[in-house]
């Protein structure tokens, strides 16, 4: 007989939530594929955590929908050195110290907190602005749980100082796709300040990709994406759609909260997978996200992403404290085409006069720069007034045709990927196209040795 322990109120939710049960399942048992049906034993044997399948040829079964295209670029997002050392740093003289600016009272969490209780930010995660100049300024709420903490104030300063031009970037991008991510959040009763959780996953860039596969602006995986109908395949990745791919991470992470009861725990999970918070919290017999992120039984990685979503909103909401212009991009806004025939972005803007640019930045899904094969009706983004031209237009862009698939190959050097395959080591890559160690560790944001078969590494620009 099966005997998992969960904590207070966690099996009610896991069972009341069909959506998170299923993405539990891929994270206990991550496989190539999903089956269509799943027998009483299936299930049994995956909450018993058999560990994960990996080929044992040399050369994995290749997915195209795996395979990088030219238009990814690697993940710019990563972990400071050590937060534990950095926490010790005086902070950045231009700028005022995060302590001087918020005093925090950490929020209770309960372990009968609700979904609908995150619908109204609770007054304990309330920031209280110190007087200045002789003037009390109103205090700004929250409406996600934030703890000033020493791992927090590390992450401050180094989004203000180490990476402070790229951070600027992510703000600059995220101000084009801010105002539909919070209109989708909304919808879906979220709290607005989620909408930062895209910074700290891609700085929201809809053609970064991970060494892990994961893709677009929310870091999905295939099979999470799958899972909630984002369609990912040799021409279309919709994990690159900001508007879909929003979507998908909205219902994600409303189930990830309706499953876990707090969002710490519920944005451990987006980070690391159901799984293994589930089996972190019966291992450690706890029931949060502090008391698991004090043992071993999470990565850094997921331990420091809370920290690090809330020093990236605590700067994104108090942008001029911290020296960063409030430039806006220009919103997100298009018009859609039917398009019946593959037709590049070229040809298209050849015979249209929309620019190639602008095609590609509505349009990150395509992964080949051109509609796909066998849709009888796809909607293809223009820019806003541009419609009418387009559709009187479209008959004379030639249909294109789609090059033959060579069988993918491993990388040489002058290629941009490497596929780590089995017995890879960082060191063996290092020499093969040689590349200092240092260089191909900070070139894929790697702060440790290990690397797995099927990785996607980056070797060249």
């Amino acid at each position: 007989m099966l005997h998992i322990r969960f904590h207070s109120g966690v099996l009610g939710r896991l069972l009341k939530s069909q959506a998170a049960f299923l993405g539990l399942l891929l994270c206990l048992a991550p496989a190539p594929g999903l089956t269509e049906t799943l027998t009483d034993s299936d299930i049994a044997a995956q909450l018993a955590e058999a560990p994960p399948v990996i080929n044992s040829t040399d050369e994995p079964a290749i997915d195209p929908a795996d395979e990088p295209d030219a238009n990814l670029v690697p993940v710019e997002t990563e972990l400071p050195p050590d937060s534990a050392a950095s926490a010790t740093s005086k902070p950045d003289s231009r700028v005022p110290r995060a302590e001087d600016l918020l005093v925090i009272t950490p929020p209770q969490q309960s372990s009968t907190a609700r979904f609908t209780d995150a619908f109204d930010a609770p007054a304990e995660t309330a920031e209280t602005v110190p007087s200045l100049s002789g003037l009390t300024e109103p205090s700004e709420l929250y409406n996600v749980p934030i703890v000033m903490d020493s791992s927090v104030q590390s992450h401050i300063r180094y989004f203000n100082t180490s990476i402070r031009n790229r951070f600027e970037q992510w703000l600059l991008r995220l101000s084009r796709y801010r105002p539909l991510v919070e209109n989708i959040f909304a919808e879906f009763h979220l709290p607005s300040d989620l909408v930062f959780l895209s910074l700290v996953e891609s700085g929201f860039n809809p053609y970064a990709y991970s060494r892990a596969k994961a893709t677009g602006p929310w870091q999905f995986m295939k099979g999470t994406a799958k899972v909630y109908g984002l369609r990912v395949d040799a021409y279309v990745d919709e994990r690159r759609d900001p508007i879909k791919s929003t979507v998908a991470a909205a219902r994600y992470l409303r189930d990830l909260y309706d499953l876990f009861g707090a969002w710490p725990l519920a944005m451990a999970a987006y980070n690391a997978g159901e799984g293994k918070v589930m089996r972190a919290l019966q291992k450690a017999q706890a029931e949060s996200f502090t008391d698991i992120s004090k043992t071993r039984l999470i990565r850094r990685e997921t331990k420091e992403y809370v920290p690090r979503f809330m020093a990236a909103t605590i700067i994104a909401k108090n942008p001029n404290r911290y020296g960063f212009p409030q430039e806006a991009s220009a919103p997100h806004q298009f018009e859609e085409v039917v398009v019946t025939r593959p037709l590049h972005f070229h040809a298209i803007a050849n015979a249209t006069g929309v620019p190639f640019s602008e095609l590609r930045l509505l349009n990150p899904e395509l992964r080949r720069d051109a509609t796909p094969p066998g849709d009888d009706a796809y909607l293809l983004k223009v820019p806003v007034g541009t419609k009418a031209k387009v559709e009187q237009l479209l008959d004379r862009v030639p249909t294109y045709k789609f090059p033959r698939e060579a069988k993918p190959q491993f990388a040489s050097a002058g290629s941009r990927w490497y596929k780590v395959r089995v017995g890879d080591t960082l060191e063996k890559v290092s020499r093969r196209f040689r590349i200092p160690l240092k260089t191909l560790k900070t070139k894929n944001n790697l702060t440790g040795p290990t690397i797995r078969p099927g990785d996607f590494l980056v070797i060249g620009r």
